[in-house]
């Protein structure tokens, strides 16, 4: 069996990141499960430049990112918190990924705050954006904050568990053949939902 193509975004705008630790930590979990061949990518080092209007005016670097993202067997998502949401940057990155690229791909998603009130931006902000593309976001998602980390690394028990609880979960989704079919598009020219293949609708009666 090949190694697991895993791929983690930090949306960390420095360096060091307690955001960049926690997706570091979270490919070591996922590691200790199965043989991956990790790729960590951060924010930072796309630079000005992501602010672009369009793809193609990304720097290379941007592109690179994307690439990597729509190309990998299973995503980490980390971003830091500001202002009670996750880094608008971040999001303007992921405004260019190739929707169909994500449907039914496992996603762990995780966040770092400076405090515990941000935990909920996980919930209500990540998890309905990456349902959008139809990825399959582990049920377990991982907040961080600055209390538990020491000396930039992420060290409080709770957090821990919740961790290596995610990282099971993507484990196990990332190793199970794909029914999804990439999302078409419908006669409005927005995206269909994907469905399992050979799924049937059923009427309720």
């Amino acid at each position: 069996m090949s190694a697991l193509r895993l791929v983690a975004f930090s949306g960390n705008t420095h360096r060091p990141s307690k955001t960049r630790a926690l997706a570091e930590a979270a490919i070591a979990a996922v590691a200790r499960r199965q043989a991956v061949d990790p790729e960590l990518y951060d924010l930072v080092d796309i630079g000005p430049g992501v602010g672009a209007f369009s793809r193609g005016k990304l720097p290379l670097a941007g592109q690179e990112v994307l690439e990597a993202i729509e190309g990998a067997d299973a995503l980490i998502i980390g971003t830091p918190v500001y202002k009670g949401s996750f880094i608008g940057l971040l999001k303007h990155l992921i405004d260019f990924v190739d929707p169909a690229a994500l449907a039914g791909k496992p996603v762990l998603l995780a966040a770092t705050g400076g405090g515990h009130r941000h935990a909920l931006v996980v919930e209500h902000q990540l998890r309905p954006l990456f349902g959008f593309f139809s990825a399959l976001s582990v049920p377990t998602a991982v907040y961080a904050a600055d209390a538990d980390f020491t000396d930039g690394a992420l060290t409080a028990p709770d957090v821990r568990a919740r961790l290596e609880q995610a990282a099971g979960e993507l484990a196990a989704l990332a190793s199970r053949p794909t029914s999804f079919a990439a999302p078409q598009p419908a006669a409005n020219g927005h995206l269909a939902p994907p469905r399992a293949a050979g799924a049937r609708l059923t009427a309720l009666s």
